[in-house]
């Protein structure tokens, strides 16, 4: 290629180059960048950004197809948090969670925060959760915007509830429905709380757990289910609607099982059609790509010598030294992981502190952390 068309080319790339830079360059109160820190073998940091993808999504994110709102680099990942499309209250709770990370040890040493650390702070906090998606603290209140059909389910051997279960819902409208699975006691019918499901604009669902007097609580009671969190509702539920997968009796005065699992699968397959043409870089045609969002919490959580590693820029023998004589085990879903640590043990060994998660991202946590309030 002759000289002239090289310096015209390089030209022309130069300007474009600062043209993009220029616009997608966010404020310092917009801008986050998070580290990825490699968990696995086959780990990528494109396929952790898919991951984050959904974990922003689970909380809300529109993210509109515009390259500047998540900027994918070698070793990080930049967010502009006024291009992820998040609503005026979830982007004020966000610039808050945002400003708190930004002032712990660790970011101020490293320029960045663990991006393992940053989805668990998102999903893996109930109170986070709940407030950067705006569920309301009573149920009465999630309800009002709906109403109810007259038919209810009755579910009497759910996989989930160790009591007996109503479920009622809306008639669904477009990208809008409702449904709230009440736990009861099968002799008395006392109610003993309520676990809710509610599209977001961006399709995804929002979960709301309620205690029997309708005020928002951190997870479900472990007396009565194994519902646990928010986080745990997500991983279950693969962001659509749960057909029942074990036979159920039929109660008089209520939908026949056979009737309510036909309205479930009916319900799942029309929000599906209805994402189709949903603006964004979620694809829910590639249901399973939710796992990399878990795998980014779970290898955060229980994390390898080689990802503590990276993550505390310390050579992998001298972190195992730092660790000898702590448990390891293999995470049974994941055996990949390899040996891993419990972040809550490995934590207070780190040589800078983070901000601090809560102690489980799935089931009821002994710590739950809570840094949306102003200081």
């Amino acid at each position: 290629m002759p000289p002239l068309k090289w310096t015209l080319l390089f030209l022309i790339a130069a300007i474009s180059f600062a043209t993009t830079n220029h616009i997608s360059k966010p404020t310092d109160e917009m801008a986050l960048t998070l580290k990825w820190n490699k968990a696995y073998p086959d780990d990528t940091i494109d396929q952790s950004a898919v991951g984050l993808q959904w974990s922003l999504s689970f909380v809300g994110a529109l993210l509109p197809n515009s390259p500047t709102g998540i900027n994918v680099g070698t070793q990080t990942i930049t967010l502009n948090l006024g291009e992820l499309g998040f609503n005026q209250q979830a982007l004020q709770r966000m610039i808050l969670l945002h400003r708190k990370i930004k002032a712990s040890e660790e970011y101020q040493r490293t320029n960045a925060v663990d991006l393992g650390r940053y989805v668990t702070l998102l999903i893996g906090a109930s109170q986070h959760y709940y407030a950067i998606t705006g569920m309301p603290q009573k149920l009465d209140l999630a309800l009002s915007g709906y109403a109810l059909e007259p038919e209810i389910g009755y579910v009497n051997n759910s996989e989930v509830s160790f009591v007996h279960r109503n479920i009622r819902f809306s008639k669904p409208d477009g990208l809008k429905q409702f449904f709230v699975a009440t736990e009861i006691d099968s002799l008395t019918q006392q109610v003993l709380e309520y676990e809710t499901w509610e599209l977001m604009a961006n399709g995804q669902p929002r979960f709301g757990i309620y205690d029997a007097e309708g005020n928002l609580k951190n997870n479900a009671d472990p007396q009565y289910t194994t519902a646990g969190k928010p986080a745990k509702c997500m991983w279950c539920h693969e962001s659509g609607v749960q057909q029942m997968f074990r036979p159920q009796r039929d109660f008089p005065g209520y939908l026949m099982a056979a009737q309510l699992q036909e309205k479930l699968i009916g319900f799942n397959q029309l929000l599906q059609r209805n994402r189709v043409d949903l603006p964004g870089r979620i694809d829910f045609s590639k249901r399973q790509q939710h796992t990399l969002s878990e795998l980014l919490y779970i290898s955060f959580m229980e994390p390898s010598a080689q990802r503590l590693s990276l993550e505390w820029q310390m050579p992998v023998a001298e972190v195992q030294q730092l660790l000898s004589g702590l448990p390891t085990h293999v995470y049974e879903e994941f055996g990949f992981l390899g040996q891993l640590y419990d972040r809550n043990v490995v934590e207070k060994l780190a040589p800078f502190k983070g901000l601090a998660v809560s102690s489980s991202v799935r089931e009821s946590s002994v710590l739950e952390v809570n840094h949306l309030f102003e200081p």
